[in-house]
């Protein structure tokens, strides 16, 4: 069970609602109407609500794997046009978010509970990393490789991300390379191994 209290609850909702208004100057293409509703959908208080994040209020337990629980344009259409979305990360003790990317936007991550080790890599190979605390903020610009590790062996954590786009997108390195078709040989010449190291790799990462 999570240790978040109220006041950090109320701390992060406030952190988050001027967040909300930095991170979107950059967002999405503006829209030349309130809002996007699908077709044939007639909009009413309920298209503007999402429930998703319901589970995850004590006392919910935390999942036994590293699990994202996503609020974009896909799960919650009435953000389409928006320029805003919202992640969950929960991290079963010792569990990662492997090395990934977000195309169309920067993400601001809060940690809501427990703790994270989190860190990028910016385009001339720099390495920028931080222990992060409950309560603490970090910042993942837009397109740059990024990871979070929960390293305690004997707690989870819990962070809450904001993105300005409604579909931030996310590519993760490791699955993209090794369970696509990506050609073996072209992946031994750009790892500098052999085809058989990449086949073991591909085999790890098969469905």
């Amino acid at each position: 069970m999570y240790s978040t209290t109220s006041s950090l609850k109320f701390l992060s909702l406030l952190i988050f609602a001027f967040a909300i208004v930095q991170i979107t100057r950059a967002g999405d293409p503006d829209i030349l109407s309130d809002f996007i509703v699908p077709p044939n959908v007639i909009p009413d208080g309920n298209f503007f609500t999402n429930t998703n994040f319901r589970v995850i209020v004590p006392p919910n337990q935390p999942p036994s794997t590293f699990k994202v629980l996503k609020a974009s344009k896909a799960e919650f259409p009435a953000l389409d046009g928006q320029s805003v979305s919202y992640a969950v990360l929960q991290f079963p003790a010792g569990s990662i978010n492997p090395p990934h990317t977000h195309p169309r936007s920067a993400e601001l991550l809060l940690v809501a509970g427990g703790s994270l080790q989190v860190g990028f890599v910016d385009t001339t190979n720099k390495l920028f990393t931080q222990n992060l605390q409950a309560g603490d903020m970090f910042i993942f610009p837009k397109g740059l490789v990024h990871f979070q590790h929960n390293a305690d062996a004997n707690n989870p954590a819990m962070a809450i991300s904001a993105f300005g786009s409604a579909s931030a997108g996310t590519v993760v390195i490791p699955s993209t390379l090794f369970n696509t078709t990506i050609d073996d040989n072209v992946l031994a010449l750009a790892f500098k191994t052999n085809v058989s190291t990449i086949q073991a790799l591909k085999k790890g990462f098969a469905p």
